[in-house]
């Protein structure tokens, strides 16, 4: 009896400690989880707030101190509307381009998404960067293997090809508008302190040494870190998918029309723009010449992640306009209203899009 008596004893004394040990390692856990938790939050935080804040504080900068109370004159009274509207269908003509295009690239891989989700794909894509810069990349393939069963790594490399082709033919376009308007750029490098004389002013030959030892040091601790980690199978894959994509190119059955979508993107991303300039008379006898090199500065602006190129864009064109004549004011008023009715159309495409998948029949998945 006294024997199971001080057994009961001893196993009522060591409970606690235990339950002390077990809240320990619990509350540990929830710290941790807490933790991650926190860290997930600050990085998705940054990831809207940054882009936002940059686009904000250039805006401000540009237009503290106007009086806007011109600018709804301008909007109501001086402004000719129906060339802006006039402009809308090559804006929805350019995402749609990118949608056909886009589902060209992809049936060299097998895969047949309809022509509808490719669209709506494409026109959500556009308003979900407006949140969050670069993001609609990954929506749009994400769309595509929601509802049509599409292989999300495989849609991910087409996308690389079409950014790819995308780049080499403004960088053409580019080269040829610096060509022609030498000088212009000429003064608008000067005058913005990003001429190369400028830029390479502040590097020495060590600074050169220093930058190329870091980058090859970042990719090889990449490397190492992608080999160390279980991801890294799964990293591989997807890169296997994205490099599919990209070679998918040279089996595309129709080149020609793809060449056709492609001219035909970036000819409606011209016109545009270009019909706005017909909107307002401090623009409307501006030339092709004027609409080519603004338009070039304003896509090479918009590689800063901002809201659809929200302030770098707005800057860059602006002082285009001011070398080519433009009064300042005049130059503000026209990125402003261009700028802001075309993100509007952007937002009102991606409404759609939303609301049309929402009626829209998912396809079974694939398990890729």
């Amino acid at each position: 009896m006294t024997s199971i008596k001080s057994d009961k004893t001893y196993h009522s004394t060591e409970r606690p400690f235990g339950n002390i040990q077990i809240n320990l390692e619990f509350r540990s856990l929830i710290r941790t989880f807490a933790a991650m938790e926190t860290k997930t939050i600050v990085t998705n935080t940054t990831k809207i707030v940054f882009p936002i804040l940059l686009g904000g504080v250039i805006l401000y900068w540009m237009y503290r101190g106007e009086d806007f109370t011109r600018l709804q004159h301008v909007l109501t009274d001086e402004m000719n509307w129906a060339w802006m509207l006039l402009s809308f269908p090559f804006g929805i003509l350019a995402q749609m381009f990118r949608g056909w295009r886009w589902r060209q690239t992809l049936e060299p891989l097998g895969e047949r998404p309809r022509t509808s989700t490719s669209l709506y794909a494409v026109f959500l894509s556009y308003a979900v960067s407006l949140v969050i810069p670069r993001i609609g990349e990954f929506t749009r393939c994400g769309i595509l293997k929601r509802y049509d069963g599409i292989s999300f790594s495989k849609a991910l490399g087409t996308v690389v090809t079409e950014r790819a082709i995308d780049t080499l033919l403004i960088g053409g376009i580019t080269g040829l508008t610096l060509l022609f308007q030498l000088s212009v750029f000429g003064t608008f490098f000067d005058q913005t302190g990003t001429s190369l004389d400028s830029i390479l002013h502040n590097f020495s030959l060590t600074g050169y040494l220093v930058t190329v030892v870091c980058i090859v040091a970042i990719l090889i601790l990449l490397h190492i870190l992608l080999r160390s980690l279980n991801i890294y199978s799964k990293v591989k894959a997807t890169a296997g998918g994205i490099w599919q994509g990209i070679i998918s190119l040279k089996d595309v059955k129709n080149l020609p029309l793809f060449i056709f979508y492609t001219i035909g993107i970036w000819g409606s991303y011209f016109l545009h723009y270009y019909l706005t300039f017909f909107c307002f008379d401090f623009t409307e006898h501006l030339g092709l010449a004027c609409a080519m090199v603004t338009f070039v500065v304003g896509s090479i602006a918009v590689i800063v992640p901002t809201p659809n190129g929200a302030g770098p864009w707005h800057f860059a064109v602006k002082t285009m306009l001011i070398l080519y004549g433009v009064v300042d004011e005049h130059a503000l008023y026209f990125v402003l209203i261009v700028h802001t009715v075309q993100t509007m159309l952007v937002v009102a495409l991606g409404i759609y899009a939303w609301a049309a998948l929402s009626f829209t029949k998912r396809i079974t998945l694939k398990t890729t």
